[in-house]
């Protein structure tokens, strides 16, 4: 059966590109502007996945965006301002991504496939715990105690691909490039600033396991 993805953006140039990125996958599409949000996402209707731009005055929409992907269980994929990501907080009860203005088609195409992914009836979400913690990869969703973390999207991933790669130093930029997904020209110190942050929302006991490697980097200790 083919999906069903909907396209919302007021920049020309990101709908030709996605125009382009779509037309490799078997699916069908409703495209529009911010204007035709309720059109396109009118309660009832099902999609497979939903790409947005949140740029400009469509950025004031996001809100609204985020809460229909959650309600409709449906995958959403963000366009947003290389300005924007670090304040960016995405859904954690549906699988989310986001790409930068500017991204190439390939990066956007790889993004496209893997929130159109078919895990199937049987899928099992796959959840890691440590100590107290546990992280559900599926969800998006970190618990400490018992008690859901409220981290942004870099921040629960940065502290997700550390704990997948237990054990292993990484150095900053290779976070940046792991992590961040894209070319990042704001400095490695970025990795820094949400590495303190990660640490003091898991609390004293579990942030003494993302070590700092002095000249090095960062890894979760195991």
């Amino acid at each position: 059966m083919r999906k069903k993805v909907v396209f919302i953006a007021d920049s020309l140039d990101n709908a030709y590109k996605f125009q382009q990125v779509l037309s490799g996958f078997d699916v069908d599409i409703a495209a529009g502007s911010t204007v035709q949000i309720k059109k396109l996402l009118a309660p009832g209707t099902n999609h497979d996945l939903i790409i947005f731009e949140s740029r400009g005055t469509a950025g004031d929409n996001l809100a609204d965006i985020l809460q229909i992907a959650e309600d409709q269980a449906c995958p959403l994929l963000v366009i947003a301002n290389e300005s924007d990501v670090g304040s960016l907080k995405l859904p954690t009860l549906v699988p989310c991504d986001f790409v930068v203005h500017g991204a190439g088609q390939d990066e956007c195409s790889a993004r496209v496939r893997r929130l159109l992914r078919d895990d199937g009836p049987s899928g099992h979400a796959e959840v890691i715990t440590v100590e107290t913690m546990t992280i559900n990869l599926a969800t998006y969703q970190v618990t400490v105690a018992g008690e859901p973390v409220d981290f942004t999207y870099l921040e629960y991933a940065l502290l997700s691909f550390l704990v997948r790669h237990s054990g292993h130093t990484f150095s900053r930029d290779a976070l940046l490039q792991h992590v961040w997904g894209f070319d990042y020209y704001g400095g490695s110190r970025t990795v820094d600033v949400h590495v303190r942050r990660i640490r003091a929302k898991l609390g004293p006991e579990l942030a003494q396991r993302l070590e700092t490697v002095r000249g090095v980097g960062y890894l979760w200790s195991s």
